[in-house]
């Protein structure tokens, strides 16, 4: 699987921080069956790695990620747990390096045209945007789209169901992350029926 294929695989990745390590398998499959199979798993609970494990054990359809990558022991972590794809809010040159070696596709964070640029110079084309909200929305990135047409990007960051149709409408846009298909009250419900029927919604954005 090349990145390309993860900015391919839905218009929208959820952006998912699980609390709890049973919660992981029922929602990815809530996730999965509404049609987003690319999940990220941010690593901002000491559930995460765990979760990852368990997603990528138990859900056959789920392309389970790591997100909130900012370092190399994250990344090692990561890929030991069985994430397919990595994703950071941001990126050092050690960063970089660590996750190019990882032998999978990842998405370096980026919210300024240098980053983009100094990205391209070492063959990152594909890339996170954020925050995307806060840091120029929808215009920015279409200012981007002239000077620097081989970046695609995955904005995430202050998207919701009403803005994603706007991101994903522009040319360098491949995929939005979003977490707004997981609301905190129907999570903590375990009511993964309407996490799929959110999860649907989302799908059918594009």
């Amino acid at each position: 699987m090349t990145s390309a294929s993860v900015l391919d695989l839905a218009p929208v990745v959820p952006v998912v921080v699980i609390d709890e390590v049973a919660d992981a398998v029922p929602l990815a499959e809530a996730l999965v069956a509404g049609g987003l199979p690319a999940i990220e798993v941010t690593l901002r609970t000491p559930a995460a790695l765990d979760a990852i494990r368990a997603i990528a054990a138990g859900v056959p359809g789920a392309v389970v990620g790591a997100g909130t990558v900012i370092s190399a022991a994250n990344v090692r972590d990561a890929v030991d747990a069985g994430a397919r794809f990595l994703v950071s809010p941001g990126w050092t040159e050690a960063l970089l390096d660590a996750m190019k070696s990882s032998g999978v596709p990842f998405l370096p964070g980026v919210s300024t045209t240098s980053e983009v640029v100094a990205l391209i110079e070492r063959g990152v084309s594909e890339m996170k945007f954020f925050p995307a909200e806060a840091a120029g929305g929808t215009a920015y990135l279409k200012s981007l789209g002239g000077p620097l047409p081989q970046a695609r990007f995955c904005p995430t960051g202050g998207i919701g169901p009403a803005s994603a149709p706007g991101y994903l409408a522009l040319k360098n846009v491949g995929c939005v992350g979003g977490s707004w298909m997981l609301p905190a009250d129907a999570v903590a419900a375990k009511d993964w029926a309407r996490v799929e029927e959110l999860a649907r919604e989302a799908a059918a954005l594009r």
